[in-house]
């Protein structure tokens, strides 16, 4: 979750970056700059669990934890880690992911379950004080770039909204992964790809 991260730099310090990358950040269906039917469209989408884990933690927050966590009724995909909402290079990619963040699973939870994960979709979920799309180019002299990486069959944030982004600030470079979900940065190569791109203006190329 570093998304929302990258955004507040992008709208408050522009003048401090040498340019920013976001791979397959949130996306939030309540940014104003987006259109009732295509936020509609993405919302209704979801799994019904993930429809009301959204409701709680955008209009309760205080309760998302809970939520998360209580067994009555069903939580969120994500909480719950359900496969319906990982592509099927994420599955293959699961491994890597898992090992990836084995030795660092004790820093992530030193402060508990809810500022590690809870809060994390709190603060994606929540309406901002800004809206990204209202954005003006933060290299005007292309002293800069900044980079969207989306996979196209992501499941948890929809490509849809990130294609709209991409229209709307046509100043952002955007990198459409066919066949990708959101663990792509974990395939072979990506990285390289993916900084080569970034730092050195190479066209990206799967």
């Amino acid at each position: 979750m570093g998304g929302q991260a990258v955004w507040g730099c992008l709208k408050y310090i522009p003048h401090r970056l040498a340019g920013a990358g976001l791979l397959a950040p949130v996306a939030g269906i309540w940014w104003p700059g987006f259109p009732a039917n295509l936020t509609g469209k993405s919302y209704y989408n979801m799994p019904a669990p993930d429809l009301w884990t959204v409701r709680v933690a955008h209009y309760l927050p205080w309760l998302t934890y809970w939520w998360n966590t209580q067994k009555f009724f069903p939580s969120s995909s994500v909480a719950a880690h359900s496969p319906d909402i990982f592509s099927t290079q994420d599955r293959q990619l699961a491994p890597r992911f898992d090992a990836s963040q084995e030795p660092y699973r004790a820093q992530i939870r030193q402060q508990g379950e809810f500022d590690s994960i809870h809060r994390d979709m709190i603060i994606g979920i929540k309406t901002w004080e800004f809206d990204p799309m209202d954005l003006e180019d933060p290299f005007p002299n292309n002293e800069g770039s900044v980079h969207i990486w989306q996979g196209d069959e992501d499941g948890l944030v929809p490509v849809v909204l990130q294609r709209y982004v991409a229209e709307r600030l046509p100043w952002v470079r955007y990198h459409e992964l066919k066949g990708s979900g959101h663990m792509f940065p974990y395939a072979d190569g990506m990285g390289d790809k993916i900084m080569k791109t970034f730092l050195l203006g190479e066209t990206f190329v799967l």
